[in-house]
């Protein structure tokens, strides 16, 4: 459910429970350096909109933090924990950097995609769970690995898939 209201005056930008959570870390730095809460503060308001970011929602909060709108799209286009479209419930990434691969990411994914009926970029027709294929999550001791919404999954086989897509079903 989005808690954010785009339109009006600056301070409208965003509900009171919104501005408080941002304002909490737009705290932690000098006045002038807002720029480096941009990241939790991407989290926040992501989380805040089912799991991805409008435009409208990143220009809002270039405006609450008072820099360039750029500086919000370069983030939020970096890195792949953001979503620049809607999404399932659930947001499966699954890892398929070299250590992943050596390890049978490949076989993962295919699996994945098999069960799910999508590709990688997709959404289940149910709008259960929506398939990424990424470049690293910094687990590679666990490979090959996952990232289930917040939670890893490491060490996987196509049996512990089965066994994490029936928990979503349930």
């Amino acid at each position: 459910m989005m808690e954010m209201l785009l339109t009006g005056p600056r301070e409208e930008l965003f509900s009171d429970s919104l501005r408080e959570k941002l304002d909490v870390w737009v705290a932690k730095y000098p006045v002038g350096q807002e720029q480096s809460a941009l990241i939790p503060c991407l989290h926040i308001l992501q989380d805040a909109n089912g799991g991805w970011l409008s435009q409208a929602i990143m220009d809002a909060l270039a405006v609450y933090l008072s820099i360039p709108a750029i500086s919000v799209y370069e983030v939020a286009t970096f890195y792949t924990m953001f979503e620049l479209e809607p999404v399932g419930k659930h947001k499966i990434s699954v890892c398929t950097n070299i250590s992943c691969m050596l390890c049978g990411s490949e076989e993962i994914m295919d699996h994945l995609q098999n069960k799910l009926n999508i590709k990688p970029g997709q959404t289940t027709d149910d709008g259960l769970i929506t398939l990424k294929e990424v470049e690293c999550l910094g687990a590679c001791v666990g490979a090959p690995m996952l990232l289930l919404d917040k939670q890893y999954h490491e060490h996987l086989t196509p049996e512990k898939i089965d066994q994490i897509l029936q928990g979503l079903a349930s």
